[in-house]
């Protein structure tokens, strides 16, 4: 679902020391209903809080966006003259951190991005690339299009070890190359006096999400596999006390666009035919990011039971283990590598009986504790602080960066 906050101006400047960077970002931005803006915005918010400048040219397909956007300036897409004066903005930028993924930038497959990489270039400005997507079966133009990007950015960065694993095995890229850095997140405040560790704390963590509590949250849509959580529950509706699910969010805008709100009702009839409708709610609230972190942080269990099997990334994931949140996820990439170390529950897709069973476990003191324990631990290297330390940490390390640092 959306979610923003206090978001910073145009050109974002606090007093900083004396190894204080300008850093352009280019990336679609709030409001705008994405997963990229909020992660741009996020990230950008890290580093002015370490005294940073961070100035944001925002994409966008229409030049009558530029009106919403708190940013410097904005790249429209299909525009030439645009993407060079997009590029002339962040000229003065020590690096220029961009966002990529394949429909974001204009042109097939997004390789307008390419020319604004080369303007940049030829302008001495370094770029990182966050590869928001590897995709696992790409088009012959699509692995083009990638490669380019590679190869011109002066620094990779992909937010899983499997994206790694698939750049270096699946298109050649030399292991050294790209660079793994975690999708950052807010870290939820969450009760020292609960010790996890014993089953006194645990029955009490317990009591404060009774009856459990499950919820997916983000934009909805065909693939969310939403409809296998209802059929799970409809398989324990003898279960005491009665499980509850709370399916947060709105439909995507572009599925709205094509398919209107079919999924969602489709979602609310099924969960009446099964003799659930009560324990199934449909929240489109609009919450900022502090009380989504809290809303999160009050559930007993996030579910994501995507159907892709191909999900290097997921910052919904990434968010409920910041709030100290067990998951129970399907096996696609990104959960299989998060969740590995315990801090959830992986099951087969579109088998909503193996998902009646993580529920049941889930719903069990002392695995709920156990799990919560170890998405806790996890927790801190997940913040934006940490997140947006390790991009200037990377960026600095290239000599031409070095010698730009102001």
């Amino acid at each position: 679902m959306p979610s923003t906050t206090l978001f910073p101006p145009p050109i974002f400047s606090v007093p900083a020391p004396s190894n204080r960077q300008r850093i352009g970002m280019v990336s679609t931005y709030p409001p705008k209903l994405c997963g990229l803006a909020t992660f741009a915005a996020a990230l950008g918010t890290g580093l002015v809080e370490q005294g940073h400048t961070v100035e944001t040219v925002a994409l966008v397909n229409s030049p009558t966006e530029q009106r919403s956007l708190p940013v410097a300036t904005v790249l429209v897409n299909g525009n030439p003259g645009s993407v060079r004066a997009a590029a002339e903005r962040l000229r003065n930028c020590n690096f220029v951190l961009l966002q990529h993924e394949f429909g974001i930038f204009g042109g097939p497959d997004g390789d307008e991005v390419l020319a604004l990489i080369d303007h940049l270039s030829d302008l001495g400005v370094p770029v990182m690339t966050t590869l928001h997507t590897v995709p696992l079966l790409p088009t012959r133009h699509q692995r083009q299009v990638l490669m380019s990007v590679i190869d011109r950015s002066r620094v990779t960065v992909v937010m899983s070890k499997v994206a790694h694993r698939r750049l270096v095995s699946l298109y050649g890229v030399p292991p050294s190359h790209p660079v793994v850095i975690p999708h950052g997140a807010t870290i939820g405040s969450w009760s020292n006096d609960i010790d996890l560790t014993n089953s006194t704390g645990a029955q009490n963590m317990a009591a404060r999400a009774n009856p459990p509590r499950l919820l997916t949250w983000g934009l909805l849509g065909p693939g969310k596999g939403i409809e296998h959580v209802i059929e799970a529950l409809a398989l324990l509706k003898g279960l005491q006390p009665r499980v509850t699910y709370t399916v947060a969010g709105v439909t995507h805008p572009n599925v709205l666009l094509h398919s209107g709100d079919v999924y969602r009702e489709s979602l609310k009839r099924l969960a009446v035919d099964r003799g659930i409708g009560s324990d199934v709610q449909f929240d489109a609230s609009y919450r900022t990011v502090p009380e989504l972190v809290s809303f999160v942080s009050s559930v007993s269990a996030v579910v994501l039971p995507y159907d892709s099997c191909d999900q290097v990334t997921s910052g919904v994931l990434v968010d409920a283990i910041a709030a100290g949140r067990p998951v129970i996820a399907t096996a696609f990439p990104h959960a299989m590598e998060m969740l590995g170390s315990g801090a959830g529950i992986l099951v087969p897709h579109g088998d909503p009986a193996a998902m009646a069973d993580a529920i049941r476990q889930v719903c069990n003191p002392l695995t709920l504790a156990r799990l919560a324990a170890e998405a806790r631990r996890v927790a801190p290297s997940l913040s934006w602080r940490a997140v947006s330390q390790r991009y200037v940490s990377v960026a600095a390390s290239t000599a031409d960066v070095q010698q730009r640092v102001s």
